[in-house]
């Protein structure tokens, strides 16, 4: 905008510039070539008299006044006698000088001959050449001087405005405590005090939604904690088979119920957070997130595997982000994986974007499932005869597109499901 502001201002000032200084220029230059015409004419004139006067006295005159014209001038005087001289007064200009005749006319009315003066124009050429040198250099610095007050002007008159984007960059990186100073016209000051009373509005609502949060946490997981160790004691005493089926499906019932809760909140804590994502290094957090899950499928014989990652590859996620993703894709992927199955686990560079890749040799799923699988509570049945929360896969894409990435389903090239999640790369340390 600073540019913009300039570039109007300094061709404003051109165009001023050249609607006076040309015009200008160009009536300097007639009156100069004027003025030497009727300088010359003048003396060619005077000359003219000196010769119509024909005694010996005019002559000498003559004679004397050409020499100290030659002398000093550049122009020379050529005397014609005679009636044959050219009857009228003339002057043009051409070839490189000004020739001006004026004619010698007697008492009577005679033409006895003619003075013609020729002026060479190369020292008024010179002098015009550096009359318009001088007024052009005059207009080049007006627009240079033109052009730094004009950005002076134009950051003053944007101050405002680059506090208003300053509050926004760092509203977008998660700041709210932001606020832009209330300054500058009118306008500016009214949408500054918008802005802030809307930060402070939206702040309040999201410290009110992070204490609910905490609350509900709280509030939710402790008696889900104390009902699944009552119905595990139930068990412990007792011997009736189809009463300890009933305590096994009320207990995996609430291990149900507990981790819809927690996701639930993972996704409440998302929403009424605002985080930056920050380069994580994606090799070390594979590494870390296989480890574990590797424990988990060994009961069943799934084997998780992962390919070569570069150790300086790093994505742009929130805190904590690309773990939880990782443990809701890999926890999926065991669940729907049959004994003795491969998890595997790859990642490609694409341009500005690394793609995490994880593949289950699961049944797959439909098209009409790949279009629900993000949906909040819609779930999908795996050969275990377990079913999930419905959370898994919305909790992922939340979290992944808030780091500002994508995730889609596909389908694996020997059956099965692949969950390809494109995520940011972060920049290149520096000096490394």
């Amino acid at each position: 905008m600073i540019r913009q502001l300039v570039t109007s201002y300094v061709l404003l000032v051109t165009v001023a510039l050249a609607a006076f200084t040309v015009p200008v220029a160009f009536t300097l230059t007639a009156q100069v070539r004027g003025d030497t015409e009727e300088s010359v004419r003048r003396e060619a004139t005077t000359m003219a008299l000196l010769l119509a006067g024909g005694d010996a006295q005019s002559r000498q005159a003559l004679d004397r006044m050409v020499a100290a014209y030659q002398r000093e001038t550049p122009g020379r005087i050529a005397v014609i006698p005679g009636e044959t001289a050219q009857r009228r007064d003339s002057a043009r200009w051409g070839s490189g000088a000004l020739v001006v005749t004026a004619p010698a006319r007697a008492s009577d009315g005679r033409t006895v001959g003619a003075i013609r003066i020729t002026y060479p124009t190369s020292e008024l050429n010179s002098r015009l050449w550096r009359i318009w040198w001088f007024r052009a250099a005059l207009a080049v610095g007006v627009i240079m001087v033109a052009a730094l007050l004009g950005r002076l002007a134009a950051r003053r008159l944007t101050r405002p405005l680059r506090q208003l984007n300053e509050m926004a960059s760092k509203f977008s990186d998660g700041d709210l405590t932001a606020r832009s100073p209330v300054t500058g016209p009118l306008e500016t000051r009214t949408l500054a005090r918008t802005l802030n009373l809307g930060a402070e509005r939206l702040q309040t609502l999201l410290d009110a939604q992070r204490i609910f949060v905490a609350d509900a946490s709280h509030q939710l997981r402790t008696p889900l904690t104390a009902l699944r160790l009552s119905l595990d004691n139930i068990a412990d005493g007792v011997d009736d088979e189809f009463a300890r089926e009933d305590i096994e499906q009320a207990t995996a019932e609430v291990v149900r119920m507990s981790r819809l809760v927690n996701g639930l909140l993972v996704l409440a804590d998302e929403d009424a957070k605002v985080t930056v994502a920050e380069p994580v290094p994606l090799g070390e957090v594979i590494a870390d997130r296989l480890e574990l899950w590797r424990t988990a499928g060994d009961e069943r014989g799934v084997r998780f595997s992962s390919g070569p990652v570069d150790g300086r590859l790093r994505v742009l996620a929130g805190p904590g982000h690309l773990e939880q993703v990782l443990d809701n894709v890999l926890s999926n992927a065991l669940a729907v994986s049959p004994d003795g199955a491969t998890v595997q686990v790859t990642v490609a560079e694409a341009g500005d974007e690394v793609v995490l890749e994880v593949q289950d040799e699961g049944p797959g799923m439909p098209d009409a499932g790949k279009s629900r699988a993000f949906d909040r509570f819609w779930r999908g049945q795996g050969l275990t005869g377990r079913s999930g929360s419905g959370l898994g896969l919305a909790i992922v894409k939340r979290l992944v597109t808030g780091d500002g990435g994508s995730v889609a389903l596909g389908d694996a090239p020997g059956g099965g499901l692949v969950v390809r999640v494109s995520l940011r790369a972060a920049p290149p340390r520096s000096g490394g």
